[in-house]
């Protein structure tokens, strides 16, 4: 009677998709979250994610221009040590893109079942606390000093907001939550950020 798949067009199958995207979103604000759609939260907190571009920002890790290269029209034997420089940054960048893929989503998760289960506290820090670690021990062998330091700097950051008990119980809300996961996240990364996009 439809025609099944043959019945539609790319067009078709898109609205389609984007018509149902926004029916499920419209069910996901409606229905506050608890323990048993814990999906539905991720998914959710996996799109805040998306949009607040860090994982865009992690993927080109490497890319930043370095300000000291020298001039144009300078003799060669200055230009070898500017070739190195971006490898080294880039080795660094790709571990602390691995560091924030294994990390991301546990601390996700442990903050997101913290707002429906405040006993979970606990979790939740260890989570930020291995994230810190992780960002610490990606920097740590970095060749490049300042990205070293940066590395340090925001690994710190992190590690005092996970025994940080105001900042967790400030943490009330899937709004709470994606504002950690997003604007929050951002800026404790921020120094080593810089180096990488």
């Amino acid at each position: 009677m439809f025609g099944g798949a043959r019945g539609w067009n790319a067009n078709q199958q898109s609205t389609s998709f984007v018509s149902r995207r926004i029916v499920q979103d419209q069910w996901e604000r409606s229905h506050p979250p608890d323990s048993r759609n814990l999906g539905v939260l991720m998914r959710r907190t996996a799109h805040v994610l998306l949009a607040a571009g860090l994982l865009g920002a992690v993927a080109s890790c490497g890319t930043a221009t370095n300000s000291g290269n020298p001039a144009v029209g300078t003799p060669g034997a200055a230009a070898a040590p500017a070739s190195t420089a971006p490898a080294a940054i880039r080795t660094t960048c790709e571990a602390l893109g691995q560091a924030y893929g294994k990390n991301m989503a546990p601390f996700a998760e442990a903050l997101t079942r913290f707002v429906t289960d405040r006993k979970t506290i606990a979790t939740a820090q260890q989570s930020l606390a291995a994230f810190a670690t992780a960002v610490q021990d990606a920097t740590a062998a970095s060749t490049d000093a300042q990205l070293k330091a940066d590395g340090k700097q925001a690994a710190d950051r992190m590690h005092a907001k996970s025994t940080d008990a105001q900042f967790f119980g400030a943490i009330k809300t899937t709004k709470d939550v994606d504002k950690t996961l997003g604007p929050t996240l951002t800026e404790w990364l921020s120094p080593v950020q810089r180096h990488c996009t």
